[in-house]
């Protein structure tokens, strides 16, 4: 075809003149050559069925590019043939068994570097199948929900057929093609592949609900198509100004846009607009993206760009796991439609968020696969889609909890892991540890506590200023915040606190105080800071008295954020925790001198009796008794 006749424009009486069958498209393929194939949604599906049911002898031998496998078409058992070849660089779903079988070649490499491993024509391509929408009055189409490497591989390619799909949206962004782009166009008599929206279970939905308390108003978000992330949708409709810049558009995040949620106003790259390269999901999703001017497609060169993730501020990338060993290595997760499912895939993403300002990675995941065995272990062995740069490590989240693992170190690391492991599975884990010397040789661990962990209590408040506090239970991972805390404290703090002077705090005193035994004893930590790098800042807590049935109190607050209320708030949650496990007041007792403490407990509006004796105030504070308050002389 001659490039006059490429570049002209066509009305739709001329570029009907193009229209062909599929099998007069396989006319102009030879054996031995390369097909480029859209992927996803943007599967051509009228041309791939045609081209692997033909039998045709000009067909052997093919070798078909693919970045992701996602449709029933191009199946296991077709590839088994051996007159088609995939090559892909994602290690997912139709795939990923194939590249163990040994049926599909896999090219490892990030994904930002596809685009100019085409560019450079070290793999060659000869033919590309690209599936469209139908022109418009000007002769224009879309490319839909699959961007990729469409441009790269239609640039490259002797042969260019288009597979018009009425069903394709049209999107913006980089999707906009001519028609006179396409030597050859077809007309689609399959439907597009569309994906159901994942089940979410109570496990998986908790886990989500841990996530969200990490992720902040503001935040730009990458999301993957797993059901993990489809309940995190649902769990983040409360927030604001959030931004989507992710591999995947799924229903979820059409979900969260709608919500209000997304504003990509504090993004960057791409300001105002949710960008992907990629969209999987129902014919809802479909319908919604259709001239959808809020949702941007672009190239995977601009979407896995880690220096464009970069410049958006606070980019947290989300991903599932299979598994977490205790050095902080992950397994990846393995599934349909899952495009950063591997180190490779998900390494331009590790980078971006490097880059960005507040940047973070979440891993979640169940503490325990469906066949019951522990997902969080001691040491990761014999499991592919390993990524072992766990400095790269940010967060790990189970349905138990979240693990801060960033800056800290290996031991730090496997005791918090272990807080959020199964709590059948905690004392196994500290056990091997120790044998490990992963943890020290005398590392407590309370076993009949460890499904005692209040999760539920886990809160955050606002203060003056906008001076953000989260509250929750104690772990035994925060020993190391809690001993620097102490030695953050004045020598009258510290005797404040514990009414004697003590000038050290060791490992072995301070492993005792975080490992508590929750049914009789409430520790309650303040913390502040950014959600991966917290720094605990106040601690309170009452332990109770069996045979009276009270708790006896104590707090201590970082002298930095004294005058905050941080106390006041902290002795508010204890007494509604103490009323709910049944407790009937509280004691107390404060030095004289600690004026700011006694007016905590009198602005507190429960009665309270004191008594000085030794220079102490020997404080009884019932829940029950309404009387004035009275101090003895």
């Amino acid at each position: 075809m001659s490039d006059y006749t490429k570049n002209q424009c066509y009305t739709k009486n001329q570029w009907e003149n193009l229209v062909v069958s599929p099998e007069e498209v396989l006319a102009h393929i030879k054996p031995g050559m390369t097909v480029f194939l859209g992927s996803g949604v943007a599967e051509p599906r009228t041309l791939m069925k045609c081209l692997i049911d033909s039998g045709l002898s000009n067909t052997n031998d093919l070798e078909l590019i693919q970045l992701n496998s996602h449709g029933d078409i191009l199946s296991l058992k077709k590839l088994d043939w051996q007159r088609y070849r995939l090559k892909t660089f994602f290690s997912t779903w139709v795939s990923s068994e194939a590249v163990v079988a040994g049926s599909v070649d896999l090219i490892p490499g990030r994904i930002s570097q596809i685009p100019r491993i085409i560019k450079s024509k070290r793999i060659p391509i000869d033919v590309a199948f690209i599936q469209i929408t139908p022109p418009n009055e000007a002769g224009y189409c879309s490319l839909g929900v699959a961007v990729d490497i469409a441009r790269e591989a239609m640039e490259q390619a002797s042969v260019v057929v288009g597979e018009i799909n009425p069903q394709v949206p049209f999107t913006f962004g980089d999707t906009i093609v001519s028609v006179s782009d396409f030597d050859l166009l077809v007309k689609s008599t399959e439907p597009p592949t569309y994906f159901k929206r994942r089940p979410v279970n109570k496990i998986i939905d908790r886990v989500a609900a841990n996530i969200a308390q990490v992720i902040e108003d503001g935040d730009c978000l990458s999301f993957t198509t797993d059901s993990l992330c489809e309940a995190l949708g649902r769990r983040l409709t409360h927030k604001r100004h959030l931004g989507i810049h992710s591999s995947c558009f799924t229903d979820a995040l059409m979900d969260l846009v709608k919500s209000g949620a997304v504003t990509n106003y504090r993004k960057v790259a791409f300001r105002g607009k949710s960008v992907s390269s990629y969209a999987l999901g129902t014919p809802e999703l479909m319908a919604w993206l259709d001239h959808n001017p809020l949702i941007e497609f672009q190239g995977i060169e601009q979407v896995f760009d880690p220096t464009q993730i970069g410049r958006n501020p606070n980019f947290v990338a989300v991903f599932r796991a299979r598994k977490v060993d205790l050095l902080g290595r992950v397994a990846f997760s393995v599934g349909k439609g899952n495009i950063t499912s591997g180190p490779g895939e998900g390494a331009d993403l590790f980078t971006g968020t490097e880059i960005s300002s507040g940047g973070r990675t979440v891993f979640g995941l169940p503490s325990r696969n469906p066949r019951g065995d522990p997902n969080i272990v001691v040491m990761l062995r014999d499991l592919r889609n390993q990524f072992h740069m766990r400095e790269s490590i940010d967060v790990v989240v189970t349905e138990y909890g979240i693990a801060n693992l960033k800056w800290r170190t290996i031991r730090e690391r496997a005791q918090a892991l272990i807080d959020i492991a199964h709590p059948d599975d905690r004392e196994n884990l500290v056990e091997q540890a120790k044998k490990k010397r992963i943890l020290f040789s005398d590392q407590i661990f309370l076993s009949e506590s460890a499904r005692l962990y209040p999760m539920e209590i886990t809160t955050a408040r606002i203060f003056q200023d906008g001076f953000k506090v989260r509250f929750r239970a104690i772990k035994p991972s925060d020993e190391e915040a809690m001993r620097r805390l102490f030695y953050r404290f004045s020598h009258e703090t510290v005797y404040r606190r514990y009414l004697y002077p003590i000038s050290t705090m060791p490992h072995k005193k301070m492993q005792e105080y975080v490992n508590i035994d929750y049914s009789r004893v409430m520790s309650v930590v303040a913390l502040t800071g950014e959600p991966d790098q917290e720094t605990i800042i106040a601690e309170a807590r009452f332990v109770k008295d069996e045979q009276s049935s009270y708790g006896d109190l104590a707090f201590v607050v970082d002298e930095k954020y004294h005058g905050r209320g941080i106390a006041t708030a902290l002795y508010e949650m204890l007494i509604r925790l103490a009323k709910e496990r049944g407790l009937k007041g509280f004691t107390a007792e404060v030095l004289q001198a600690n004026k700011k403490m006694m007016k905590i407990f009198e602005n507190g509006h429960l009665p309270i009796n004191a008594r000085v004796k030794n220079g102490l105030y020997e404080l009884t504070i019932p829940f029950d008794v309404q009387s004035s308050q009275t101090i003895e002389p």
